[in-house]
């Protein structure tokens, strides 16, 4: 089963390296990871997405909790209700034939075109896991020449 998991920590040198530890320490493959300052600076959100049982994330969860410098866990998996977004920027190759039916896939999305050259356009948008995988197959055909993705961030409702 797929987890997205929030967890409040000190900004503190470490901490990073130690929730990673904890899961590679117990098997899990981290899929993403994003770490951001919270709105008080001395406070950071880690938003970790991975996949495994049940019982045994809730034990990793458990230990979260007890590592120094965690102050909240939260598993949106448990049925929370929560708002994930992800960002990803799309280079896509910018032929004649294929410039008009780049915007216009863009446009549908409500993506931004954010870089334009002769050969590339690089495309920018925000949404849903399945929002961002479907106009990169809608893209595909164009021509992508590179994927940047951030992963997801999640916040509670």
């Amino acid at each position: 089963m797929r987890h997205t998991i929030s967890v409040v920590v000190e900004n503190k040198f470490g901490v990073l390296a130690r929730v990673a530890g904890l899961f590679s320490g117990r098997g899990f493959n981290i899929e993403s990871l994003n770490v951001a300052p919270m709105l008080d600076p001395a406070y950071s959100q880690m938003t970790i997405v991975t996949s495994g049982d049940d019982r045994i994330l809730e034990q990793v969860s458990k230990q979260l909790h007890k590592l120094i410098n965690v102050i909240k866990v939260l598993d949106y998996s448990g049925g929370e209700e929560f708002i994930n977004r992800e960002l990803v920027l799309i280079k896509v190759t910018a032929k004649a034939e294929h410039r008009a039916e780049a915007l216009r896939i863009s446009d549908i999305f409500r993506a931004k075109v954010v870089d334009s050259s002769a050969a590339h356009y690089t495309i920018e948008v925000t949404g849903s896991q399945g929002k961002v995988n479907a106009i990169i197959e809608m893209l595909r055909p164009l021509g992508i020449k590179g994927i940047v993705r951030t992963g997801p961030v999640a916040m509670s409702r």
